[in-house]
């Protein structure tokens, strides 16, 4: 196996209340971008990184890399652009800085013969609920059977031909997906779930950055 990763780093932050770019915010003493290109780096099945950055940022050593977009699907695009071959091709992003070797090569290993894609998530331990639909006073609509929902994570692993034909689909499908697999969803592909660990989680807040520190620098 040949494998490419894309690696998503162009977000802003806002909500993490950072004044530059998240993926380059430090968490357990690293940014979270390098914690993503150590794990990656350690999976000898991986022959290439490219790293989607805001403008005027360049990519880490051992990395290409290319300028992302407003969007994600975006960056995703271009990063793909600029791998010349490898198949399949493995998209996550740069902050869940928790990922691990182990984490990678079990998702690529998802990708099994039946399989468009095959992605990271963990089993929902929480009670779910779905809203009325209200804003200003929701209520309980219904109770959502937890025992088949699934919190998505990345990485996810895709066949090439799949995914450049996922990110080929008009603006409207591509700028409304929350995430790469939504994609191959909708052309009908077949995506397989991988299970991993809920500490795989994606800093947004504050709050998750600290919880994110403390569990890196004990390791």
């Amino acid at each position: 196996m040949s494998a490419v990763a894309l690696v998503v780093a162009a977000g802003r932050g806002e909500r993490l209340g950072s004044s530059g770019p998240k993926a380059f915010v430090m968490c357990g003493g690293r940014s979270m971008l390098e914690w993503s290109i150590d794990a990656l780096k350690a999976v000898p099945e991986i022959v290439h990184i490219v790293v989607a950055t805001p403008p005027g940022i360049e990519a880490p050593a051992g990395t290409t890399g290319v300028f992302g977009g407003d969007e994600r699907s975006h960056s995703v695009r271009a990063a793909l652009h600029h791998t010349l071959a490898g198949d399949p091709v493995l998209v996550h992003d740069a902050a869940r800085p928790l990922v691990t070797p182990e984490i990678i090569r079990a998702v690529l290993a998802g990708l099994d013969g039946e399989a468009d894609a095959a992605i990271a998530a963990a089993r929902v331990a929480d009670t779910i609920k779905q809203d009325d639909g209200g804003d200003a006073a929701p209520t309980v609509a219904r109770t959502l059977d937890r025992a088949g929902l699934w919190a998505i994570q990345t990485p996810q692993v895709f066949r090439r031909e799949v995914l450049e034909r996922a990110l080929a689909q008009p603006h409207e499908v591509v700028a409304a997906a929350t995430d790469d697999a939504s994609l191959v969803e909708t052309m009908g592909g077949t995506v397989r779930l991988v299970e991993c660990p809920r500490e795989n989680f994606k800093v947004t807040t504050p709050e998750d950055l600290r919880l994110a520190d403390l569990l890196l620098r004990r390791r």
